[in-house]
């Protein structure tokens, strides 16, 4: 029988690896312009991590993660999210002794139980930065201008961000009894998962993407009539420094996210051409985080960025870089006795820095030549008997048609001077 990959997961073939590569070089260029510095967590850690961090009445925890147990009896899941590990980390290695606040970003896979669609895997891969230790709006911003720039620099268009505060333990449970109060009496004409959130996380009903339980919900009361204070404050600021920013914003009283640990700032980017799958960017504050997880009390702020939609909006808008297979040289070998003299001179050109490929199927040179052009190589390195009995290497010019007959040793010095390097 033959074998393929899991559902749900996909390989990355070397046709479109060079776009990945596109994607995360823009991700780490943007990272450091905004002095962000990357981290590399563990693919998977102790369960107790996510229960605690994203919070056991979430989908993700319920539903979708990936639990198991390993030899020694610990229970290990593979991660999620990143926000819950970069955390972690943060305090293990005893991050908030450094200068406040620390700024870091992470690019690599994560893993749920999901059902597969067009841009959402079980293996899926994101990029996200995570700033911990400020609590003030200007940081917020910070990050959400960090994504529209990342978005720019890929020339996405067509993009929608939305912001809302979901408010803080001492505002939220204020909001949570006036929602749980106006849809009590229509519980039941809601969907199983909206039922069953109603008590553990009533908010979570605001985002069910069923179509009868965002009519049901129509008219509920907004989190933005129950903030208290330092949260109205601070969401004013947030808009304040967004409008000063330049950066066009929607306000979007619905937006909760899915996650339990954020406070306050909840933003979103959505490129609605992907249809149910339109949120390429989501993040907010997650002040309580910290304490959550054995720290102390700590002010944060992070988003994630999932790279599969971003290359589906990408494709969507003709914005993928073709790909780019071009060599400096390809060294052709004619005869039994050029084979060794070829294979030193692509050994030589490759240490010297110059992309290099030969022939390894002992095909004729007008095979290779057109093996070279399929590259393609700006020059090709032909040497035959006669070459290899003299040292010398007649260099052609793919481009031109030129050829010259030149000392091996000159070989890389000759292609550097016409290529201008």
């Amino acid at each position: 029988m033959e074998i393929s990959a899991p559902r749900g997961t996909k390989d990355i073939l070397p046709d479109s690896s060079g776009h990945w590569r596109y994607v995360e070089e823009t991700a780490r260029e943007v990272c450091r312009a905004f002095g962000y510095n990357e981290i590399r967590t563990p693919v998977f850690e102790h369960t107790e991590l996510f229960l605690r961090g994203i919070g056991e009445t979430t989908d993700i925890v319920q539903k979708e993660m990936y639990t198991f147990e390993d030899k020694g009896g610990r229970s290990i899941t593979l991660r999620p999210e990143n926000t819950a590990g970069t955390v972690r980390a943060y305090l293990e290695h005893k991050l908030y002794g450094e200068s406040q606040p620390v700024k870091l970003y992470y690019i690599g896979p994560m893993f749920r139980y999901d059902k597969p669609q067009a841009g959402r895997f079980r293996q899926f891969h994101q990029f996200g930065i995570e700033a911990i230790g400020s609590p003030g709006p200007a940081v917020d911003v910070e990050i959400i201008i960090a994504a529209v720039e990342f978005f720019r620099r890929l020339g996405l268009k067509d993009l929608d961000l939305f912001v809302n505060s979901v408010g803080c333990p001492k505002c939220r449970p204020v909001y949570r009894a006036r929602l749980q109060d106006a849809l009590r009496d229509k519980l039941g004409e809601f969907c199983e998962d909206c039922r069953s959130r109603f008590e553990r996380n009533p908010l979570r009903i605001l985002d069910c993407k069923h179509e009868k339980c965002g009519q049901l919900s129509q008219g509920a009361p907004r989190m933005g009539d129950c903030l208290c204070d330092e949260c109205r404050d601070h969401f004013a600021g947030l808009q304040a420094l967004l409008a000063a920013a330049g950066v066009p914003y929607r306000l979007n009283p619905r937006l909760v996210r899915g996650l339990d640990y954020y406070t306050k700032t909840a933003f979103e980017i959505q490129y609605p051409p992907l249809g149910a799958q339109s949120a390429v960017c989501g993040g907010g504050r997650y002040d309580g985080l910290l304490a959550e997880l054995g720290g102390d009390p700590t002010p944060a702020i992070g988003y994630a960025i999932g790279l599969e939609r971003v290359l589906l909006a990408l494709e969507k808008q003709n914005l993928l870089p073709p790909a780019d297979k071009a060599i400096a040289v390809f060294v052709a070998a004619v005869g039994d006795q050029a084979r060794a003299p070829a294979f030193r001179l692509a050994a030589e050109l490759r240490r010297a820095g110059l992309a290099c490929e030969m022939d390894y199927m002992n095909r004729g040179l007008k095979a290779q030549l057109k093996q070279a052009n399929r590259y393609p190589a700006r020059f090709v390195a032909i040497i035959g008997e006669d070459e290899a009995a003299n040292d010398k290497v007649t260099l052609k010019n793919m481009q031109t048609g030129e050829q010259q007959l030149v000392d091996a040793g000159q070989v890389e010095q000759k292609i550097r001077a016409e290529m201008g390097d």
